[in-house]
């Protein structure tokens, strides 16, 4: 459909069918809003925004669509600075203007600094590109959906109070004469309000989010918009993927993924009921979701890569619908597994986890010389759980294709499970999971799947792990450190989250926060390990800054107990290892295949 060596994105039908609105930064690297015909052919360009556009919305008519795009303002001038709607013309910012910061948070993983920009809402008119400002102040706009009717819109956002800035609400904007004419907060009671959709009937608003600023687990919540009330949608021990909600075409049911147990499945809540009904699942993820006639998603799972699925109304069984990857086909299968462990609940009794286990087949034979060598990776989190996407763990793959087996547990503190498991971990990072890590590692062993060579790795939350178990645990032969939390009361003051998340996650009063941390804190034990370390990071990582990597490799490097080594990625946000640039990417997975080669007994 395109052919530009260009970045083209968030592509939407129009709802007429015979358009594509996307947005491409074809001609000078900012993303504007291109038209082009439904069958194909030339695209042309109908906005000319300033700072460009990161998503847009079609309005029901086919008229006008939204936009959602950054707009320039002066950090000096304070909330006043953001009131401006000339966001449509403003230049960029000086990158290199003095950087004020007045409030909470002033920077972002991603995008650093952000007080000199504010993410808001734009109405762009069809065909002549027209772009109106509709929302400013001091406060981002991270989501619309428009009313059926085309006269509202309805917004997730930023509170414009002190140290509430991280926090997101719904609100409800009425326009009149293409103009927010009255705007009203819907949500109050929740953190993080996302995902904002409206039912096709027009009564009902369902978002997602969570009670607790810093809470990881969203749950459902249902706005009546006849009352203005809001109320959870089922269980509030339901759990949901971050992403669009899908409404029936008779608003009685909304689709989403759900995560329970550790596996992503696809499903519908009745409205406003609240009964879940299971669309599909099984041992995989399903990611991507879309509910009209039929259900098409995507799936995958630690040996099927990511493909496109369809189920229609009358169909027995689903089928692919693309073939990315068929050349898998011709390469000897790994055997994946998801099982069940019994290990020690951290109160003298037993309890039960799941993990996901990746080894070779003996038939392909991959297993390395003399040795069945075992990598633990720790998820990220910690209210997480083992993501199954293959560009979060292309190492997997790797290792286990030259004979590593790979094990990672959804351990205490995992979410999917249930709130109070979840919450158990809270101010006791590493005390809890890490026994019932090692504990499935000692079962394996015994039954002789894996030998007494152990590697650990993990990114963020697993970072932390993976430096807190080689300072407590001194069987390990090798680990990679990437992007880790490394000291909690550090990390508070110098992450983009952690003045919020950090003291939701050790759940402690004030002033035993710092005894605490301490007693966590891998920066604090790392003086104990011996195993060779490779640190990775991203230089420009807000999330886990260098400093927390270098807090570790710094001391382990002076003491000259064991073989260290730290690679810092120009440009690399906390998510660098997944989405930065692929020689990046390349980069850090043969660096990782070196280390853990390195770490085998020679033969």
């Amino acid at each position: 459909m395109t052919a530009e060596p260009s970045k083209n994105t968030a592509a939407r039908w129009s709802p007429d069918g015979r358009q594509i609105a996307f947005l491409s930064d074809r001609r000078d690297g900012t993303a504007q809003l291109y038209l082009m015909p439904g069958e194909g052919g030339e695209a042309r360009q109908i906005t000319n925004l300033a700072r460009g556009a990161n998503d847009i919305r079609w309005r029901p008519d086919g008229q006008a669509l939204l936009a959602l795009g950054n707009v320039t303002v002066d950090p000096d001038a304070g909330r006043e600075g953001a009131r401006q709607r000339d966001g449509a013309h403003r230049a960029a910012p000086d990158l290199n203007a003095p950087q004020r910061c007045w409030r909470l948070p002033y920077k972002m993983d991603g995008r650093d600094y952000t007080l000199h920009t504010r993410n808001h809402l734009f109405l762009v008119a069809v065909p002549g590109g027209q772009a109106t400002q509709l929302t400013a102040g001091d406060y981002d706009v991270r989501a619309a959906a428009w009313s059926p009717d085309g006269n509202s819109i309805c917004i997730a956002r930023t509170r414009e109070a002190d140290n509430e800035y991280h926090c997101t609400d719904i609100w409800l904007l009425h326009l009149q004469d293409g103009q927010v004419a009255q705007s009203e907060r819907l949500s109050v009671a929740q953190s993080n309000s996302a995902s904002p959709s409206w039912s096709p009937d027009g009564r009902w608003i369902a978002f997602m989010g969570a009670e607790q600023a810093g809470d990881a687990q969203n749950r459902l919540w249902l706005i009546d918009l006849h009352s203005k009330k809001v109320s959870g949608l089922g269980s509030a021990s339901l759990e949901v993927l971050a992403g669009d909600l899908c409404w029936s075409k008779d608003s009685r049911s909304l689709g989403f993924v759900q995560v329970k147990n550790g596996l992503q499945c696809a499903a519908s809540i009745a409205i406003p009921a609240g009964e879940v009904r299971i669309l599909r699942g099984g041992d995989f993820h399903v990611g991507a979701l879309v509910q009209a006639d039929g259900l098409a998603y995507t799936r995958e799972d630690l040996v099927h890569p990511q493909e496109v699925y369809f189920q229609g109304p009358g169909d027995a069984q689903e089928r692919a619908i693309s073939h990315f990857n068929d050349w898998r086909n011709d390469r000897h299968a790994l055997v994946a597994e998801y099982r069940r462990f019994q290990v020690p609940d951290g109160n003298g009794g037993k309890e039960s986890v799941d993990a996901w286990i990746l080894r070779p087949d003996k038939a392909s034979g991959c297993f390395a010389p003399s040795t069945r060598p075992l990598l633990l990776d720790f998820h990220g989190g910690p209210a997480s759980y083992v993501d199954l996407t293959f560009a979060s763990h292309a190492y997997w793959q790797m290792l286990a294709s030259q004979g590593w087996t790979v094990v990672s547990a959804n351990a205490v503190g995992s979410s999917s499970y249930g709130r109070a498991f979840c919450g158990r971990l809270r101010g006791k990072w590493g005390e809890l999971d890490l026994p019932q890590h090692l504990d499935i590692v000692r079962q394996l062993q015994a039954e002789d799947l894996v030998d007494a060579h152990v590697a650990v790795t993990g990114n963020s939350y697993g970072g932390f792990m993976a430096a807190y178990s080689i300072a407590h645990e001194s069987s390990l032969k090798a680990a990679v450190v990437s992007a880790p939390v490394a000291n909690i009361e550090s990390h508070f003051g110098t992450s983009d989250s952690g003045y919020y998340s950090d003291t939701y996650s050790m759940d402690v009063p004030q002033e035993d926060f710092r005894r605490t941390v301490y007693r966590l804190s891998p920066t604090f034990s790392i003086e104990h390990a011996t195993a060779p370390t490779l640190f990775i990071q991203g230089l420009e990582d807000q999330r886990c800054p260098r400093s927390q990597t270098e807090e570790l490799y710094v001391k382990l490097a002076y003491l000259g107990q064991a073989r260290t080594e730290m690679v810092l990625y120009p440009g690399g946000s906390h998510s660098f290892a997944v989405s930065g640039k692929p020689s990046h990417r390349v980069d850090l997975l043969e660096r990782m295949r070196a280390w853990m080669a390195d770490s085998l007994p020679k033969a």
